[in-house]
């Protein structure tokens, strides 16, 4: 037996024989013990179904393409902004163009996160969409 489920029996009491647990208004009297038998296995997770495992896989795929865009980008062009836009194109001083390249990075943070749910949107009403025809 794979899955083992406890039961708790009541030994009736001398004042409840012959008197099943409902009779006696549903309480648990006498003395209880625990007996184990065999279930149906447990259900195993998403490991049976093609349509679970497509979009546990498609999930997986858009979370790990958007954490890497959230570390990349942002630090990318934190990095290129200042040091080809702000001071190389635009000549700023060093102290300027820390403060303009901190924008442009905080700026491309929340387009990540914005484009981020639009497609996790969009992925759910498809899904749902999909196993509203099955």
């Amino acid at each position: 037996c794979a899955h083992v489920t406890p039961v708790l029996l009541s030994l009736p009491s001398a004042s409840l024989r012959g008197r099943t647990r409902a009779a006696a208004g549903g309480q648990l009297t006498g003395r209880a013990r625990g007996v184990f038998h065999c279930a149906s296995p447990p259900p195993t997770l998403g490991r049976g179904s093609n349509a679970n495992d497509g979009s546990l896989t498609s999930t997986l795929k858009t979370l790990l393409v958007f954490t890497a865009l959230m570390i990349t980008l942002p630090i990318g062009l934190y990095f290129s902004s200042k040091s080809y836009v702000f001071e190389g194109a635009f000549g700023m001083s060093n102290r300027d163009s820390y403060f303009y390249a901190a924008i442009v990075a905080v700026v491309a943070v929340h387009m990540v996160l914005g484009l981020f749910v639009y497609a996790a949107w969009n992925e759910g009403t498809r899904q749902w969409r999909e196993g509203k025809q099955d």
